[in-house]
């Protein structure tokens, strides 16, 4: 009996010790989700004709296509949403910045070609091969290519997170919202990821993370 009694009380403990720490889990989410959220208020935008000129508009990749092998909006809208920007001379030159780590992989050149053929001049656009992450994206703006202010554009789940980053990284920045995919799976997945993404981030800020790669300044304009 003694052995049962210790076996239960362990058994216990044990469970006592897991919810604890999946509560302290789910604290934590909220808490890094809304000092993300609130550090952003104000300077996003959905409204072409509200947002604010800024020289440089900042495109944060994605895969052109989906991992079955079918378009992706979330890439498509972004693309949208740049070339919308400049006609509406919001921006006046664009970085377009993603991921290149292997030869036959190479965002910034699938949007190079996107945005050329909305319209876009190709003198106006400028490739980031080094954006990695989103953290990498934003920090290189400011330490590459020079830049101290911004217009950065994605959908706003994403620009919450790079709004963030580019207030601890120095660069005064602003977001343009592309239009969100509502496809339900779709939609699930990418929000309940980018609640843990938010927490990411903020562990990134606090312990001072650098980007993969820096590089030689590239002048913009």
């Amino acid at each position: 009996m003694k052995i049962v009694k210790a076996l239960i009380n362990w058994r216990k403990q044990i469970l006592w010790v897991i919810g604890i720490g999946l509560a302290l889990a789910v604290l934590l989410v909220l808490i890094c989700n809304g000092m993300v959220k609130k550090s952003v208020q104000g300077r996003m935008y959905e409204n072409v004709c509200e947002i604010p000129y800024r020289s440089v508009g900042l495109v944060l990749g994605t895969s052109p296509v989906r991992s079955n092998g079918t378009p992706n909006f979330y890439y498509r809208y972004r693309m949208e949403a740049a070339a919308q920007l400049y006609f509406a001379n919001k921006i006046s030159y664009i970085i377009v910045s993603g991921d290149n780590h292997i030869h036959d992989y190479n965002e910034p050149e699938c949007m190079r070609q996107s945005l050329v053929s909305m319209g876009v001049p190709d003198s106006v656009i400028y490739l980031d091969y080094a954006g990695f992450r989103t953290f990498d994206s934003m920090v290189r703006c400011k330490e590459v290519f020079g830049q101290d202010s911004v217009t950065v554009i994605s959908q706003y789940w994403h620009n919450e997170r790079a709004l963030y980053i580019a207030e601890h990284a120095g660069l005064d920045a602003i977001a343009f919202n592309a239009t969100d995919v509502q496809v339900k799976h779709a939609y699930l997945k990418n929000h309940l990821r980018e609640l843990l993404a938010k927490v990411k981030v903020v562990l990134d800020v606090t312990f001072h993370k650098q980007p993969k790669f820096l590089g030689e300044p590239v002048k913009v304009g």
